[in-house]
């Protein structure tokens, strides 16, 4: 049947239609929503820990959780999209990020940097209600991600990840300090866990997007050093995770043998990246695997104190 020219338009709308992305879709890119999800768990993690161990009711406290996890959520939000304002430049060059809103105009650098600063205040605002110390911890988070990490670091030093990893350990700190001091066991412990996760999980990345690092001029490691110190180091680190479950044995045997299980599985994939001919299959595996090592031994967590 001969297409009109109505018939064609109305393709190619659809079709424009379906390729043109939604505000959601928009607003889900600018604050980065999987690296926010992955954030706001820790954060649930903490309060339900410290409200087992404090032999608290849930029922007496959800509202001090939701405070929590909108203060929490909002100034994450907002160093994220502060970052994305920051590194439109970068955003610019790479691949992955060419289509966030700061690099396609979808937002004004200026609503964007609005948008940034006004969530990070909403969200301090919201800790306040719930105790100084969970706000302090978020803003050591916020200061260390804008500051330290997005505007020093990120482009000179190797070390930028180090230095990006403390604003993701803090998470567990902010959901714990809502409830009681975070001067236990178990919170530093689950900082410890954040701190060295973020650090293989981060190289692996770098050696998936080693090109458009390397074009950005962004100083990560497998960019500056190599993929075989990345790979060392990221052994290294993954090591370091193996025996921390033995730390939280207040979670129970269970918790400890799984916990072990999966780290030992991820440091057995580790291993296997000096034996492999395909680095880009062997990152994108490790890759993987670190956002499954994260979900299953926070839930683990969450799990065994219901």
């Amino acid at each position: 049947m001969k297409k009109t020219p109505s018939t064609r338009n109305r393709k190619v709308n659809d079709r424009n239609e379906h390729q043109d992305p939604s505000m959601i879709s928009e607003l889900k890119s600018l604050f980065k929503a999987g690296v926010l999800v992955a954030n706001v768990l820790p954060v649930l993690t903490g309060f339900l820990l410290a409200l087992h161990f404090n032999h608290l009711s849930f029922v007496e406290h959800w509202d001090l959780l939701v405070l929590t996890l909108l203060g929490s959520t909002c100034i994450m939000a907002g160093a994220l999209a502060i970052n994305n304002w920051y590194d439109v430049d970068i955003d610019t060059v790479m691949e992955r990020t060419k289509r966030r809103p700061t690099v396609t105009g979808t937002l004004s650098l200026r609503t964007v940097l609005l948008l940034g600063v006004s969530l990070s205040v909403v969200g301090t605002v919201l800790l306040l209600f719930t105790s100084i110390e969970a706000t302090i911890y978020a803003l050591i988070g916020w200061i260390t991600y804008v500051f330290l990490y997005t505007m020093w670091s990120k482009r000179r030093y190797t070390f930028n990840t180090l230095i990006g990893s403390v604003s993701g350990a803090v998470t567990p700190l902010i959901g714990w300090a809502a409830i009681e001091s975070a001067n236990h066991i178990v919170p530093i412990v689950l900082f410890l866990i954040l701190f060295i996760f973020q650090m293989p999980h981060t190289y692996v990345i770098a050696i998936r997007k080693y090109e458009e690092y390397k074009a950005a001029g962004v100083a990560m490691l497998p960019v500056v050093k190599g993929f075989q110190v990345t790979k060392r180091q990221t052994v290294l680190y993954i090591a370091l995770l193996v025996p921390i479950p033995f730390l939280l044995m207040s979670l129970g045997t269970l918790f400890v043998i799984l916990a072990t299980f999966v780290s030992g599985g991820w440091l057995i994939l580790a291993i296997s990246g000096f034996y492999t001919k395909d680095d880009l299959t062997w990152a994108y595996r490790m890759f993987k695997y670190s956002v499954y090592y994260l979900m299953i031994i926070f839930m683990l967590m969450i799990v065994v104190t219901i």
